[in-house]
């Protein structure tokens, strides 16, 4: 008798773990597009999931659930956990999210299936997180335009060792690093009067190597530039976004080619925001304008737009975007600052969107 009435409160936990749930996540049916692009294309790829707070990533045990059940806890908290989010960076199921509105990184580690934060205690506290980027050992690296520094930790969020300072660094907004750590690239974007607006390279341990642009508009040079990324071959490419362009350079900080441009149509920018590159060397690049992003090949040609503003939340749906990462299985991550929420992409295989294509002829 007991087993059943302990089965039974397990179900009942379950069904308003569900319900409570749904608070958090996007109600069905859903007004936008799930699948990009649509049919009669082949859909390339798919809507996920929402992560705004704990719930989302983590698992609740029978004896958290009956604890919560019996006194009233709540075993997993679904309260919101994003504030003015900004920057992100993901691989091997860890998400790591800029949050500016809490001068922390939140990381919803989804093996681990929990949510925490870091960049709150003494030595590593953090004032103005901007960019992310992590190297093969999933350290994470952390530009503060207001400490004017990158701060590096490892994968749980212990404080490792600062990058630049004050002496050298007007504003970092971005940072990206070489996949084996010996390069640390980053965005210096200054003031808005002043002409320092570039790329500041550093080793390993910290040493300054190269500055690579100045202001302006001609190759090699920037305007405004905010965000960066490097690509599985140490390309560099920079989000020039007051040029309304991605500039690439070799790992010697040689330009290499441009694209972009302003202008309303895909293909150019509006408001240029975050940027990311896969294992293949296509490129991501949010646009808070059009609130889309769009995937350009590794030449700069444009190979798929995705999303649009709305005055609601729902998939493919936004209000302000910002950064954007991919991580090692192709699943693309979004930030939208304002409906605070990190959208989850899944990338399909063909034979994934042909069987999709497939069923839809059916209909």
């Amino acid at each position: 008798m007991y087993r059943i009435l302990r089965l039974a409160l397990l179900a009942f936990v379950s069904l308003l773990a569900a319900c409570a749930s749904t608070d958090v996540k996007e109600k069905k049916p859903f007004d936008g597009p799930l699948v990009w692009p649509q049919p009669p294309d082949q859909p390339r790829f798919a809507y996920e999931t929402i992560l705004r707070s704990s719930a989302d990533v983590a698992s609740v045990s029978e004896e958290a659930s009956l604890r919560a059940m019996l006194t009233g806890e709540e075993a997993v908290s679904n309260k919101p956990i994003l504030d003015k989010p900004s920057a992100i960076v993901a691989r091997r199921g860890r998400i790591f999210v800029a949050d500016t509105g809490s001068h922390s990184i939140v990381v919803f580690d989804v093996p681990r299936r929990k949510a925490f934060r870091f960049g709150k205690r003494t030595p590593g506290n953090l004032s103005k997180p901007a960019g992310l980027a992590l190297d093969a050992e999933m350290n994470v690296y952390v530009s503060d335009s207001s400490l004017r520094q990158v701060m590096v930790y490892d994968s749980l969020g212990l404080f490792q060792r600062a990058v630049g300072g004050p002496e050298e660094l007007e504003r970092p907004t971005g940072v990206a690093v070489s996949r084996d750590g010996e390069r640390i690239y980053v965005i210096d974007r200054s003031r808005n009067e002043s002409e320092q607006h570039r790329v500041v390279v550093y080793n390993k341990e910290g040493k300054k190597l190269q500055i690579i642009g100045s202001r302006g508009g001609e190759e090699g040079q920037f305007n405004v530039p905010t965000q960066a990324t490097v690509s599985a071959d140490g390309k560099l490419y920079v989000l020039d976004a007051g040029n309304f362009r991605v500039q690439a350079f070799d790992q010697d900080g040689k330009f290499l080619r441009s694209f972009g441009g302003p202008g309303k149509e895909f293909g150019h920018f509006a408001r240029p925001r975050g940027i990311s590159v896969d294992d293949e060397g296509n490129i991501y690049v949010t646009d808070g304008g059009f609130n889309n992003f769009q995937i350009f090949n590794p030449n700069g040609e444009l190979l798929l737009a995705i999303g649009q503003g709305d005055k609601e939340s729902n998939p493919g749906r936004y209000g302000m975007l910002s950064g954007i990462s991919v991580d090692e299985t192709g699943r693309v991550y979004v930030v939208d600052q304002l409906f605070n929420k990190v959208e989850v992409i899944r990338r399909l295989s063909d034979s994934e969107g042909q069987q999709m294509l497939l069923e839809e002829s059916k209909k």
